[in-house]
């Protein structure tokens, strides 16, 4: 897959993520995401992210609306904001259906698609679409290969597998010329080798300002390596959200928030700490570390996805964000780039 050439940035510098998941005490109602979505545009939230999984949870499954579909009703209740999937498990799509499925989510919301993909980590959904677990990385790289020929060229000609594409075109295109952005989610070397080499940015699930920086130096890199410009990569920080009266108020209840939606492996470097949660003055101090730590979009993961608290950020926080970045007051709560649900960017090596 060959990555734009050209930097992939969404509009503005802010999002929030979608409650297309719930605990298995509760279901995900699209009436509430819709609204929420109508909220959050009507803020100035530049971008909304789904979350993606088939199958999660053995004991107390949690419910999930399927990642595009939610997309494809966000497009009808938004005009501007970026539509984004934070991450979907791209080995256990068809690439051939999903190709056709995301260009239409394009089309309907006139080009706001952004697709987040990841190699995935819970064998279970692997072994119940069928689809090698161990091979997840080798099916992750021919899948973003098949979309990005399939949405680019006027006609492919190839064979990938069992999957036989001389002679196929795909109409009509995405909206998104020459494609929707790609972000890659993932932690380990082998996958921040593929951001820099096959992506156009990165997509992050609750890393700290520190952790983040240095795997987006590492990024870097990779792609200086590669003989790409690192200037090119665009990135997305998912991060939870708790404004409060005071930290500890705030610490706990965003805490207890990210311990019943959120996986946050040991493995990985996925914390709570990376909470942006405090006052109003100590949640900008943290957003101007994410920025000074090269985070260019974030996606905000509200406590229980209340609306007031995407309110609060937009209208207590943002206000104090300018002196602290060294500029004029920030304009209205603009998004990054988008994220993955309950753990999808946690990822093992593959």
């Amino acid at each position: 897959m060959g990555p734009d050439p050209a930097r992939r940035d969404l509009p503005g510098e802010f999002g929030l993520a979608v409650e297309n998941f719930t605990p298995a005490r509760a279901q995900p109602s699209i009436e509430r995401i819709l609204a929420y979505a109508g909220a959050a545009e009507s803020l100035g939230y530049r971008s909304l992210w789904v979350w993606d999984h088939l199958f999660l949870g053995k004991r107390r499954p949690f419910p999930f609306l399927e990642a595009l579909s939610t997309l494809a009703a966000l497009s009808t209740r938004t005009s501007a904001a970026a539509l984004g999937t934070g991450v979907l498990v791209l080995p256990l799509r068809d690439p051939v259906l999903l190709a056709k499925t995301a260009a239409t989510v394009d089309l309907l919301s006139g080009g706001r698609l952004a697709l987040g993909v990841a190699a995935g980590w819970y064998e279970r959904e692997f072994q119940a679409c069928g689809v090698p677990f161990k091979q997840r990385g080798r099916l992750f790289e021919r899948n973003l290969e098949i979309l990005d020929r399939l949405w680019r060229e006027p006609e492919v000609s190839g064979t990938w597998d069992e999957l036989d594409l001389r002679g196929v075109a795909m109409r009509p295109p995405p909206a998104s010329r020459p494609r929707p952005p790609i972000l890659i989610g993932g932690y380990v070397d082998r996958v921040l080798r593929r951001v820099a080499t096959r992506g156009d940015g990165w997509l992050t699930y609750f890393y700290t300002p520190e952790s983040f920086r240095r795997s987006w130096t590492r990024i870097g890199e990779f792609a200086a390596e590669a003989g790409r410009d690192p200037a090119t990569l665009t990135n997305v920080a998912q991060v939870p959200l708790c404004v409060g009266a005071s930290y500890e108020e705030a610490d706990r209840r965003v805490r207890a928030f990210v311990a019943e939606y959120f996986d946050t492996p040991a493995w990985s470097e996925s914390t709570p700490d990376s909470a942006i949660r405090g006052t109003p003055a100590q949640c900008a101090e943290q957003v101007a570390a994410y920025r000074a730590a090269g985070v260019r979009h974030l996606c905000l993961v509200p406590d229980q996805y209340q609306v007031e608290q995407a309110e609060r950020f937009a209208t207590e926080v943002l206000p104090l964000l300018g002196p602290l970045l060294g500029h004029g007051q920030q304009g209205q709560t603009g998004p990054p780039p988008g994220p993955g649900a309950r753990a999808e960017a946690a990822e093992p090596a593959t």
